[in-house]
């Protein structure tokens, strides 16, 4: 069994990863394959079990954390944890793919940590706080409780950017796509 490549892309919520992780998955020569996180929380709008998120609930999800199925994990909110388990790792990994995620900055740079060497973690950044609320607003999932609470946690996310290995702004979605997709590329070869 080979193990391939991790590539994080972690960001601020609204930030526009998952449009750039959907959009990097659609690059056949890159052979990547999604890694799945587990989430405490029920499944918002469309999102389906499996596809989405491994939905599980508050005491499935501690009780994985106590059998240390996870790779990494977070309690984003309270009693809202988000996680990567390891057999979804190893599920891609059989596959002969190369891992990305879409994570919170915290499990992106506990992943890079564990995986220093075959770990490319990019910071997706939005153009500004207020842009960010704007997306939010557009999305229409989440109370303006929500919202704001995931505005506040942006400026801490977004301190902790320099710690990654590149960072992109994402102001024009189109040149978003393309700096990643060179990035993920050039790591991928060498």
């Amino acid at each position: 069994m080979k193990e391939g490549k991790l590539i994080v892309l972690s960001a601020p919520s609204g930030s526009g990863k998952t449009t750039l992780v959907r959009y990097l998955l659609h690059k056949e020569e890159l052979n990547l394959g999604f890694s799945i996180s587990a989430a405490s929380r029920d499944p918002r709008g469309a999102e389906i079990h499996g596809k989405d998120y491994y939905f599980l609930s508050l005491r499935e999800f501690k009780d994985k954390i106590k059998a240390e199925e996870f790779l990494e994990w977070e309690e984003v909110y309270r009693d809202n944890f988000y996680g990567t388990l390891k057999s979804e790792v190893q599920r891609l990994w059989n596959q002969g793919k190369h891992v990305i995620f879409d994570i919170d900055v915290v499990g992106g740079l506990d992943i890079k940590k564990i995986y220093p060497d075959r770990t490319l973690a990019i910071f997706i950044k939005p153009p500004s706080i207020e842009e960010l609320k704007i997306r939010l607003k557009k999305r229409k999932t989440e109370s303006e409780d929500k919202i704001n609470m995931r505005v506040a946690k942006a400026s801490t996310e977004m301190a902790t950017a320099p710690q990654f290995d590149a960072i992109v702004t994402n102001d024009n979605l189109e040149n978003a796509k393309e700096e990643v997709y060179q990035l993920v590329k050039k790591f991928l070869l060498r």
